[in-house]
Parts: C-alpha cells; sequence; structure tokens
C-alpha cells in the first residue's frame, strides 16, 4: 500500500491512470471515465453533466497534473469526480415537476397549435431549468464535493489532516499552474477546508453558502 506521505509527482501513464480510478468510490468509477486531453490549459476539466449524457467524462492535462504532488493529484481527481457525481437533475422537488410540466405542456400546445400557451409552457420550464442549474453551481454544492472527498481520501488511508492540507494545497497549486489568480469559489473553499482542520476558527456563512 502506497504511504500518504508520498509527495513525489505521480508519472503519467496507463497504470496511474487504473490508479486514480482504483481511488474513486464505486459510483465514480461507474459514472466518471479519464481522459488525456494535453491540449487543455486547465489542469483537470469536465463539460457539465447533463441529464442526456450517460457517461461523464473527465478531462485530464497530464503533463500539469504530474506537476503536483501525489497527494495533492488524488485530492484534486476526488474532489472533481465527487462535484460531478453529485449533479443529480432528476430529483423528485418542484422545480423538476415544473421542467416536466412545461415539456409536456409545449408539447401538447403544440398539438392543439396554441402558440401563446407553448411560450407560457416554455417560460416555465425555462425558469425552473435555470434554477435547477444555480443549485447545482452554488458555493454550498462545491463545499459539499470537498467534504465528500475528503470523507472518500480517508478510506483511501488519508488522515484527515493529510487530506485537507493536500486539498489546499492543490488549489493554490492548480491556479499557478495555470497561471491565474484564486478565483472567489477557490478562497471560499480554502476557508471552509481551514475551518474543517481546525486552522481557522472562522467558517462560511450561511448566506455565502447559498451563492
Amino acid at each position: 500500500m502506497r504511504s500518504t506521505l508520498d509527495t513525489s509527482p505521480p508519472m503519467y501513464s496507463d497504470s496511474e491512470i487504473r490508479r486514480l480510478m482504483d481511488l474513486l468510490p464505486a459510483s465514480g468509477r461507474m459514472m466518471t471515465k479519464l481522459m488525456s486531453k494535453p491540449e487543455q490549459r486547465h489542469v483537470i476539466d469536465h463539460p457539465f453533466p447533463m441529464p442526456w449524457m450517460t457517461a461523464r467524462p473527465v478531462w485530464v492535462n497530464f503533463n500539469l497534473l504530474s506537476q503536483l504532488s501525489r497527494p495533492e493529484c488524488d485530492l484534486l481527481v476526488l474532489r472533481t469526480v465527487s462535484w460531478i457525481t453529485s449533479i443529480k437533475w432528476f430529483r423528485p422537488n418542484w422545480y423538476q415537476a415544473a421542467v416536466l410540466a412545461g415539456l409536456m405542456g409545449i408539447t401538447v400546445e403544440a398539438v392543439q397549435a396554441d402558440a401563446v400557451g407553448m411560450i407560457a409552457a416554455g417560460a416555465l420550464s425555462a425558469i425552473a431549468g435555470t434554477q435547477i442549474w444555480r443549485e447545482n453551481h452554488s458555493t454550498q454544492k462545491e463545499l459539499d464535493a470537498d467534504e465528500t472527498a475528503l470523507q472518500v481520501a480517508q478510506r483511501r488511508g488519508y488522515t484527515e489532516t493529510e487530506a485537507v492540507q493536500a486539498l489546499l494545497s492543490a488549489i493554490e497549486a492548480v491556479a499557478q499552474i495555470e497561471g491565474r489568480n484564486l478565483t472567489l469559489n477557490d478562497l471560499l473553499r480554502s476557508q471552509n477546508l481551514r475551518a474543517i482542520a481546525q486552522i481557522s476558527p472562522i467558517g462560511i456563512p450561511a448566506n455565502l453558502r447559498k451563492h
């Protein structure tokens, strides 16, 4: 079993991809696929999971990823997959019902050739769909993905402190590799991680979690 304190950069190879896939929880292995994309400027990226997508690809620039330490690499991949697999379009709530009702309404009105009804049904579906999109891009969703990744990492041999430190440093390292400043989202995530590790007594206020 590997040492979680091994900070040497991981090498890109088929065996490394298999190692990273083995690191994932069962749901992550079933729903996602790590794919090499050396031309992208991001260390790791993915399309937003849409309801019709049967698989959820994760695009990795392994040349850039290799600049991270192994713990940073592990937590970055775990965190990315945690976020992707948390996106649920079809859950029983008002917004999903409104989207379905709107789509059915469009169909019915189209059959009846009622333009006004089609516009109204389309507007209902669009409003509900926008709300679903916002919920899936909320700060709370981002923080939940971090915390899920930490839990999985602990089942893979990391201590909570090691996992938090690796994810914290990965956030900063990725921004540096990609040649950008830390985003507001990065800063909020980092502050929440520090609070989890009791490095800082200040957490994320409830009003910021909803944005």
